[in-house]
């Protein structure tokens, strides 16, 4: 078991990671640190020499990890099945608590090359970096569970890559996760026929991760609450406007968390087909086959499971998923609108009237949550649209409570705040062409604030 002075990874580590160690970096300059994340762990007093000393050059924090672990895991790509997968580009270094009492990850991206790198550098470009900051920060904001950028620190590297202009900039993540622990960890091991350490890793999931005792049936308990938290991901990707891009098994976190951005954007409109990835060529992971794809992972996660324990047991399970994301996804849908639901067979008609009016594609996502915030729609330039598709919706809202105070000076600006792929391109190309950072920092700001006034409930 971990000692005192041990964080709770130490007791599966010898199973599922590997030892390793950070890149030697020829610069550390500091680009973003996120303060508000690192309070929640304690580490907020860090000065900046302090802090590139932790997350630039990777000195151990104090009685934690005496060594960066690469974690083992397989995975299904595409619905193909990949077993030489693994932490080629980051790795685990520390875990904390955090103001409620939950154990937390600190886990990089871009630190160097581990024994599943493959032929890959283990490195990560600027761009990249500052992609998923400006991901996290914008879900954050929309509602969703996702992983916290911590850090990002520019190396001083000349990376060439095959899908940007080259040699670019590199850098190194630092992420804030709730776990790292990913359904393609239990399908490594069941693959393996480690049913010992499979049975062992499901009772760290629920005792650390979930805060839980194992109980009499580990397995199931442990899918039910994954069923669960992945519904609840899959119906907040739906509105917030997200596409992920890569729902591959070794990107779903067992914790429900969403994490790893890469090929993501947020769709303007309405757009089941919608796509982020432009190798996703058959639309696998689009808009609005989320969350079909999520529940398949699920499923490898149970067939995993298989070897603890009966599999008619898990496959009940199985079949609650479609009436969790419902409604799951019925309650994100209210939320980020700003109403009280009123039971979820009520609000199933309010959520269709919402979705037939957004499917016009007349008006954009953003742009209806901002204008209909409380349940109330604004005068504005888009009137006409309102009258002529959201008729119905407008009758639905008289028997709904507004939840959210509309006093934050925010529901007083002409537009939403939203993240389209051209003001991220944008962002990307004053920082490349000119140094300049603060359209970047400008954007967080803005980002920030409109978390704010949705004040979401904690």
């Amino acid at each position: 078991m971990a000692s005192a002075s041990q964080p709770p990874i130490v007791t599966v580590a010898d199973f599922l990671a590997d030892p390793v160690s950070a890149a030697n970096f020829p610069q550390a300059i500091l680009r973003f640190r996120n303060d508000r994340a690192a309070r929640t762990v304690g580490l907020a007093g860090l000065d900046d020499d302090a802090w590139i000393a932790q997350f630039g050059r990777f000195r151990p924090l104090a009685d934690n990890l005496p060594a960066p672990l690469a974690l083992r895991y397989h995975g299904h790509q595409f619905r193909a099945y990949n077993p030489d997968l693994g932490d080629g580009r980051g790795f685990t270094f520390a875990q904390l608590r955090d103001d409620r009492g939950r154990w937390l990850d600190l886990g990089t991206k871009g630190s160097g090359t581990t024994p599943y790198s493959r032929f890959g550098d283990g490195r990560l470009t600027l761009k990249g970096g500052v992609r998923e900051v400006l991901a996290t920060e914008m879900l954050e904001a929309l509602g969703v569970h996702t992983s916290k950028s911590f850090s990002l620190i520019e190396t001083g590297e000349a990376l060439q890559r095959n899908d940007e202009p080259s040699p670019t900039r590199s850098a190194v993540l630092v992420r804030l996760s709730h776990g790292h622990i990913r359904i393609g960890s239990f399908q490594r091991l069941a693959a393996l026929g480690l049913t010992d350490e499979l049975d062992r890793l499901v009772r760290y999931t629920l005792e650390t991760l979930y805060g839980e005792p194992a109980g009499d049936a580990p397995a199931l308990h442990l899918l039910g609450h994954v069923i669960d938290r992945t519904a609840r991901l899959a119906a907040s990707y739906m509105a917030a406007g997200f596409v992920h891009g890569v729902l591959n098994s070794d990107n779903i976190n067992v914790t429900g968390e969403s994490f790893d951005y890469g090929p993501w954007r947020f769709t303007p409109f309405w757009d089941p087909d919608f796509t982020a990835a432009y190798f996703d060529h058959h639309g696998l992971y689009a808009f609005g086959r989320q969350a079909q794809a999520i529940h398949w992972d699920v499923v490898q996660l149970a067939i995993a499971l298989s070897k603890l324990t009966d599999i008619e047991g898990l496959a009940t399970l199985l079949d609650g998923f479609p009436a969790a994301y419902e409604q799951a996804h019925a309650r994100a849908m209210l939320s980020r609108l700003g109403v009280a639901p009123r039971g979820d067979e009520q609000d199933l008609p309010l959520v269709a009237a919402i979705e037939a009016g957004l499917s016009t594609r007349t008006v954009g996502i953003d742009r209806f949550f901002f204008d209909w915030s409380g349940g109330r729609r604004r005068a504005g330039p888009y009137d006409r649209t309102y009258a002529e598709h959201f008729a119905p919706l407008e009758r639905l809202l008289a028997d709904y409570a507004e939840t959210r105070p509309a006093d934050h000076p925010y529901w007083s600006d002409l537009d939403p705040c939203t993240m389209p792929i051209e003001e991220v391109e944008a962002i990307w190309s004053a920082i490349d062409r000119d140094d300049d950072w603060q359209p970047f920092h400008d954007k967080i700001n803005a980002i920030r604030r409109m978390g704010e006034a949705h004040r979401w409930p904690s």
